[in-house]
């Protein structure tokens, strides 16, 4: 018991371990924490083909994924992140 007690009850080696989930997120400042959408995007190969530029960064910045490169490479990119299976 006492060795537990000398290293605060096991905590600080778990929290090393781990990582502490208060601070975990708390990069650049805390400022904004990745927060996973509810949804699953359910858009199909023709709507990620016609989805306009703006609204493929927005869906990319939503799901915490790169925004970079022109508007093929966002688009193929969301394609290859979102789209599953051969039906869609």
């Amino acid at each position: 018991m006492e060795t537990m007690a000398a290293n605060g009850g096991g905590k600080g080696r778990a929290a090393a371990r781990y990582g502490d989930r208060e601070q975990q997120g708390a990069g650049c400042g805390g400022a904004r924490r990745f927060q996973m959408p509810l949804h699953y995007p359910r858009y199909t190969r023709d709507n990620y083909e016609a989805m306009p530029e703006w609204q493929l960064d927005r869906l990319l910045s939503d799901y915490g994924l790169p925004v970079h490169g022109n508007v093929n490479q966002k688009r193929s990119f969301a394609m290859g992140a979102f789209l599953w299976g051969a039906g869609n």
